[in-house]
C-alpha cells in the first residue's frame, strides 16, 4: 500500500497536476471575464441591433402562464426553457474556446521553436565530410585523427 501512496505523491509533485490545477484556476477566472464581456459588452449592442432584445430575458414558460420577466418566473418557481441565457452562454463558450485555441496555438509554436534550437550532436569530418559524433577523436569512415 505504501508503494501506491508513494506513486500518488510522485504523480502530484511531478508538476503535471500542479500545472493542471493552475490551468483550472486561470480558466475559471478567465471564464468569468469572458462571461462579463458577453453579458455586458457584446449582447447589449447585439440586442439593440435586433430590436431592443434583452437576451437574458428570453424564455418560454412551460406551465402555460405568462411572466413579465425572468425574475418573476424564478420567484414563481415555474419551469421554463431559458433560451436567452443559453444564447449568452453559447457565445461565451465560443469566445472562450477561441481564446484557448489561440493560447494552445502560440504555445505549440513556441514549443516547436524550442525543439529546433537543440544543440548539434554531430560534426563534419574535415577530410571526408561525413557526419560523426561530436565526441569522436577519429573519423570511423576515413581514419582522420584531426576531427
Amino acid at each position: 500500500m505504501k508503494g501506491f501512496l508513494g506513486e500518488f505523491k510522485d504523480f502530484l509533485v511531478k508538476g503535471n497536476v500542479v500545472d493542471m490545477a493552475i490551468g483550472f484556476i486561470f480558466g475559471a477566472a478567465f471564464s468569468s471575464v469572458v462571461k462579463s464581456l458577453v453579458n455586458n459588452i457584446i449582447m447589449p449592442p447585439l440586442g439593440l441591433l435586433l430590436g431592443k432584445v434583452d437576451f437574458s430575458q428570453l424564455f418560454v414558460a412551460l406551465d402555460g402562464k405568462t411572466y413579465p420577466s425572468i425574475d418573476a418566473l424564478n420567484k414563481a418557481g415555474a419551469p421554463a426553457i431559458k433560451y436567452g441565457l443559453f444564447i449568452n452562454d453559447l457565445i461565451s463558450f465560443i469566445i472562450l474556446g477561441f481564446v484557448i485555441f489561440l493560447f494552445v496555438k502560440s504555445y505549440n509554436k513556441m514549443k516547436r521553436k524550442e525543439e529546433t534550437v537543440k544543440s548539434p550532436t554531430t560534426k563534419k569530418c574535415g577530410e571526408c565530410a561525413m557526419d560523426i559524433p561530436i565526441a569522436a577523436k577519429k573519423c570511423p569512415y576515413c581514419g582522420n585523427t584531426e576531427v
